[in-house]
């Protein structure tokens, strides 16, 4: 080979060398431009909406430049596709002539995501509103707040204040992750929600005395009451009965399955001391992968099929939605079908459900059997056809010992004597029917609510940390040295004040749960030590 022909050899090398990264270059433009909602060259504009669109255009740019990246705008589906309201629906209202509802629904996307409505319907997601009535509101709602009004302290300079919203912390804070009731303003003064509005199966009013109240404003329009809206808490209660905010997890109004896809889509409800799935999947080899490797996770993918799209590394969606080659490229919007055990409540329960996708609680055998229609086990082996597209079966099988085996620890040691002791004190009338208003009340709800779910979740989620020193070491110090003293106090103290059967039934408990054998080193490290003060 002569030194010309060497040449041009390497200058077509070089062109070519060149050329590729040109491409490369194009391609990662294009995936950005994809990823920013400013490539529009597919946009659809239907004629129901071109007035909308032109006009948002001009008011809010970035409501319509998000629409644009949308696969919506691909086929058509814009503005008045999704806000299209009938006279009878009390939210409705005509803007430029087109009748129309600001908030859009679970029961407005089924129009044409009907499957995806029903399953998300049984979810435990969609039920996530029934906070309300729980003892995680009371906390929001009248320990850290209060459920009327209140004087303030002292002036606030600068800010005029007269009156104290007492349910701020539970507006700002519980319900938007959790849902609240939608409410439109009532002539009144007060607020009209779903139960008001009486909805049939429909979604239509069936109370007009109801509707009649509404407050509108000089166009017609009905207000939200503002410590409802605006809200994408994912248990929203809807005013057309439905429940549930597909925004939650679908962000208005790209609706981007790149985002949905993404771990930290989940971190805005999914984190923090009592439920730290997001801290959890970081600290995990899996959430180590995920930032390693994000670049080979084809999140661009229409469809995104595990072992088909990507294999570099599992984020939340492909464990509990998405689909994947053994379930034939199937995904679920009830993420619960894949969970085999609740580690939300004191005591983690296996996760046996009905007909409607609800926990069965029946606890005698043959009465369970009958209403089980998807087991523990089924969904365990939908999870595992997850876990088995990078793992072998031996690995898969052996985690779940693990974690089967942390989570009866934790059941058994601590969970189910803590549970019965607090019942035997309160049926002792050791324990007023409010919570937290005593010290051991906020004992018991830091090991179950906090310590005990990061143990739960960290074994489930592959996260030693989390397991152990955020979970099973507080656990048992919280156990040991303040639940187990603190019900002894009120024991003596019981019985000084001459309640001795009461003070008896309790020690007796506690008696009963110490002599276990899990427990003996507790009695036999104690055995002639002095008291602590408190205890």
């Amino acid at each position: 080979m002569n030194l010309e022909t060497k040449r041009r050899l390497i200058i077509t090398l070089a062109l070519a060398f060149l050329g590729s990264l040109l491409f490369v270059q194009w391609m990662e433009v294009l995936r950005k431009k994809e990823e920013s909602q400013r490539r529009s060259e597919h946009v659809a504009v239907p004629e129901s909406s071109k007035k909308c669109a032109e006009c948002h255009a001009q008011s809010n740019p970035g409501i319509v430049a998000q629409w644009k990246g949308s696969t919506h705008a691909q086929k058509g589906v814009a503005c008045v596709e999704c806000h299209q309201a009938e006279e009878n629906d009390p939210d409705a209202f005509k803007h430029y002539g087109v009748l129309i509802a600001t908030v859009v629904t679970p029961r407005d996307c089924a129009r044409c995501h009907a499957e995806i409505e029903r399953e998300f319907a049984q979810s435990h997601h969609a039920a996530a509103g029934n906070i309300l009535a729980s003892l995680d509101n009371f906390l929001a709602e009248t320990v850290e707040g209060a459920r009327q009004p209140f004087a303030p302290h002292a002036p606030t300079p600068g800010f005029a204040v007269d009156q104290v919203n007492g349910m701020a912390s539970a507006n700002s804070g519980c319900q938007q992750c959790h849902g609240s009731k939608v409410a439109l303003k009532a002539t009144d003064g007060g607020g009209l929600t779903f139960e008001d509005f009486q909805p049939g199966p429909d979604g239509k009013p069936t109370n007009p005395a109801a509707v009649a109240k509404i407050a509108k404003d000089q166009d017609g329009k009905p207000t939200y009451v503002a410590s409802t809206w605006p809200n994408t808490g994912i248990g929203r209660l809807n005013l057309d009965g439905s429940k549930g905010s597909c925004s939650a997890c679908h962000s208005r109004h790209d609706f981007s399955p790149r985002r949905a896809r993404r771990p930290e889509n989940c971190g805005k409800c999914h984190l923090g001391p009592d439920h730290p799935q997001k801290e959890i999947y970081e600290e995990s080899k899996h959430g180590v992968a995920y930032r390693d490797q994000e670049d080979q996770m084809n999140l661009d993918s229409p469809d995104w099929v595990l072992g088909e799209d990507y294999s570099a590394a599992p984020t939340c969606a492909t464990c509990h939605m998405s689909g994947n080659t053994r379930n034939g490229k199937k995904i679920t919007h009830d993420p619960r079908t894949r969970i085999s055990w609740n580690n939300r409540p004191p005591v983690s329960v296996r996760l046996d459900t009905d007909l409607n996708g609800k926990e069965v609680t029946a606890t005698d055998p043959a009465e369970r059997q009958k209403l089980i229609v998807d087991t523990a086990d089924q969904k365990r082996a939908r999870m595992k056809d997850v876990c088995g597209h990078c793992h072998t079966p031996d690995y898969v099988n052996s985690f779940y010992k693990q974690y089967d085996d942390l989570v009866v620890l934790y059941n058994e040691k601590f969970a189910k004597p803590g549970q019965t002791l607090m019942a035997a004190l309160l049926a002792q009338g050791m324990l007023s029917k409010p919570s937290f208003d005593e010290e051991i009340e906020w004992t018991w709800f830091y090991l179950w609510h906090h310590e005990g779910r990061r143990a739960r979740h960290g074994a489930a989620m592959m996260a030693p940390d989390y397991t152990h020193w955020h979970g099973m070491y507080e656990v048992a110090e919280r156990f040991y040295d303040q639940l187990i003293p603190q019900a002894k106090t009120l024991v003596a103290e019981a019985r000084a004040a001459g309640r001795v059967a009461q003070a008896d039934a309790v020690a007796k408990v506690i008696d009963e749960i110490m002599a276990k054998p899990e427990h003996e080193w507790h009695a036999k490290a104690g055995a002639g030590m002095p008291a602590r003060k408190g205890h």
